[in-house]
């Protein structure tokens, strides 16, 4: 059966396909050439991959992603589908399921709602409940520096707390919209927003949402 991973990754880069290298994308100053060399230096490269998160490493990062934004748009293309290297963890079903599921449904949205005439998928609401599981996991990460307190709500009534704070902020939407907006991409998520207005202008505006 196939993993929620592996649908969007595959749907990710039929979106690329379809885009073309030099389409806009939600990640600021990536085109989509950018983003699909992203995507795999981040499985094939973990010597560069690091880069993202450990400063130290972060001009290896940008080398390495010049050179593979270099690369045939089409072979980074074919190395999404493929996924990773023969021994790399990703290739184990659990790893791969913890790892990409929300990072391919980001991206591809991040491809999706870059265009003017986008409109929200239909999603299941099994793959709804698996993406509200691994928010709930990462929400704390997500918001730490927020300058607010975050509450996030499914429609259901569930919530988990993504910042601890005053004033507080309440996004209410499905899981699916709460993660894009925790990921950072406010103004693309469809969710509402309760609380103070300059609360909710503050939040709209940080760059600290986010891992």
């Amino acid at each position: 059966m196939s993993t929620f991973a592996k649908r969007e990754r595959l749907l990710l880069a039929d979106l690329l396909e379809t885009a073309g290298p030099d389409a806009p994308t939600l990640c600021e100053g990536w085109r989509t050439r950018d983003l699909a060399a992203h995507v795999v230096v981040r499985e094939r490269r973990p010597d560069a991959a690091g880069g993202t998160l450990i400063k130290p490493l972060a001009s290896r990062l940008d080398r390495v992603m010049e050179e593979y934004a270099a690369k045939p748009y089409e072979e980074l293309l074919q190395l999404i589908r493929t996924g990773p290297p023969r021994f790399s963890p990703f290739q184990l079903k659990q790893v791969d399921e913890a790892a990409n599921t929300v990072e391919f449904y980001v991206h591809t949205e991040d491809v999706r709602r870059a265009r003017p005439d986008w409109s929200p998928r239909e999603l299941d609401p099994v793959f709804q409940d698996a993406l509200w599981s691994r928010l709930e996991r990462a929400a704390r990460l997500m918001g730490r520096g927020v300058p607010t307190g975050l509450v996030l709500r499914r429609p259901n009534g569930q919530t988990t707390v993504a910042h601890r704070g005053t004033p507080v902020v309440t996004a209410t939407g499905e899981p699916s919209e709460l993660l894009l907006f925790a990921y950072g991409r406010q103004e693309a998520a469809n969710v509402e927003l309760e609380g103070e207005k300059a609360a909710i202008a503050r939040l709209r505006e940080t760059k600290q949402l986010g891992i």
